[in-house]
């Protein structure tokens, strides 16, 4: 963990930006910032035994940190520059190990107690306007104030994350806001292309007319399983990804539904291949190739039931027959939920929500976990197969326009697909200031 006074200095730093500048309505600048500091923790649960990559079965209490600073600039017409520095600190329960829905959704980008700083995104988005009138577009994070017409075409290249272009849900997308369960705030069967800390390099093309988009992009993949190392062999390791969406209203109220398409090609290695050379003790490791393909499918659908309430619900399918490398290790997925804000007792900044997701593997990934077999976040040296399941509850407290204080508990059930260990229950205090 930090230290007090340097955590306290960095708290600062939000605020100290805002009282020296702030972009105008007319300013080609956009500069924003946030900080989250979460705690999490869970008391002891049932486990006969454990492996290298189980969930601690004893008390445990862990704190991560973050802070980001957005730096955008509108340069040409329709050309728009983006740099966020991030600097970072603390660890998530059992060094994110255990589970495969881990519960702190900002853990992934954090590699080390001790606090470090680096470059999260550096991306130019050109933006083509097509026929049709122009909307303005407020300023915030990553998106200097514009006008854009609802039918156009947008180029987004450089060092970003997947998932800010891709599987965006209203009511389950952000961390740092909404849930925080990694199976909740993402598409899980998605081994989408990244680094240890959830960013990497590639562009995207976005086309947009009226209640349809379609969006392709190709990124780079690391070198090794969830290493900050990306593979610059881009002919052998690269990830592709394809996405279409429609909006719509169902009784007057605003919802979507995207289908979504991966292919990844990694440096890969075989469940099955690992066991038939050794089925006593698998290391999947040992038959990494280059070129190895895993390809999947996610459905992604939300809607709102009133202006004070909405739905939303994600699937998610993968072929499993290569390791899993670079988000968690889970070939199916379903996760739903709902969230609202507290209008019905005049808190309407307040939002409540709560989130189901049920993961699981396919025949090869089983098989080779219970062989005794790890992957790179699960494995307890045997395995009695179950879907992890995992319950999400949180209550957000808004502070006015600048954050929220948000409650959590999370109920996870077969930890790591393996029905001899847990139930656990997970407990959360999450703050999160932004400008």
């Amino acid at each position: 963990m930090m230290k007090r006074p340097r955590l306290l200095a960095l708290l600062c730093l939000p605020a100290a930006l805002a009282a020296q500048s702030q972009a105008g309505p007319d300013s080609p600048w956009s500069l924003h910032a946030q900080l989250t500091y979460q705690l999490q923790g869970h008391g002891g649960f049932n486990a006969p035994y454990a492996g290298d990559n189980s969930l601690q079965d004893r008390r445990e209490v862990r704190g991560s940190y973050t802070t980001t600073f957005f730096i955008g600039r509108r340069l040409w017409e329709g050309a728009e520059l983006y740099a966020n520095a991030e600097a970072f600190a603390g660890a998530g329960v059992s060094r994110v190990l255990g589970l495969a829905a881990p519960p702190n959704g900002e853990t992934y980008r954090v590699d080390s107690p001790t606090l470090k700083v680096g470059l999260a995104r550096l991306f130019l988005r050109q933006t083509w306007n097509l026929d049709g009138p122009l909307e303005a577009v407020e300023d915030g994070p990553n998106q200097a104030a514009t006008r854009q017409s609802r039918r156009r075409v947008a180029l987004t290249a450089g060092k970003l994350s997947g998932t800010d272009i891709f599987d965006g849900n209203t009511y389950s997308h952000d961390a740092r806001t909404q849930f925080n369960n990694w199976s909740l705030w993402a598409n899980a069967a998605w081994d989408y292309p990244a680094d240890t800390r959830g960013y990497t390099w590639g562009l995207a093309l976005e086309w947009l007319h009226d209640d349809w988009a379609l969006r392709a992009g190709s990124l780079m993949e690391p070198k090794e399983a969830n290493q900050l190392e990306l593979d610059h062999e881009v002919r052998h390791a690269h990830g592709e990804v394809i996405e279409l969406e429609h909006d719509h209203e169902l009784g007057g109220q605003k919802g979507a539904l995207r289908l979504l398409a991966f292919q990844n090609h990694a440096r890969m290695g075989s469940y099955r291949e690992a066991l038939a050379l050794a089925p006593a003790a698998p290391d999947v490791t040992a038959t990494r190739a280059p070129g190895r393909v895993k390809h999947g499918f996610g459905l992604n659908a939300e809607q709102a039931v009133t202006p004070d309430l909405g739905l939303f619900l994600r699937a998610g399918w993968n072929d499993g027959r290569t390791e899993s490398w670079a988000f968690t290790e889970v070939e199916r997925t379903l996760s739903m939920g709902l969230s609202a804000n507290a209008r019905a007792w005049g808190r309407s900044a307040d939002r409540a929500g709560l989130g189901f997701a049920a993961n699981g593997l396919n025949r090869d990934h089983r098989d080779y976990l219970a062989a005794g077999g790890y992957g790179f976040m699960v494995g307890d040296g045997r395995l009695a197969y179950a879907a992890e399941r995992v319950l999400d509850v949180y209550y957000a407290v808004a502070l006015g326009a600048f954050g929220s204080l948000s409650l959590e508990a999370q109920r996870f059930e077969n930890l790591a697909f393996n029905h001899d260990r847990g139930p656990a229950t997970l407990y959360g205090l999450r703050l999160h200031l932004q400008l």
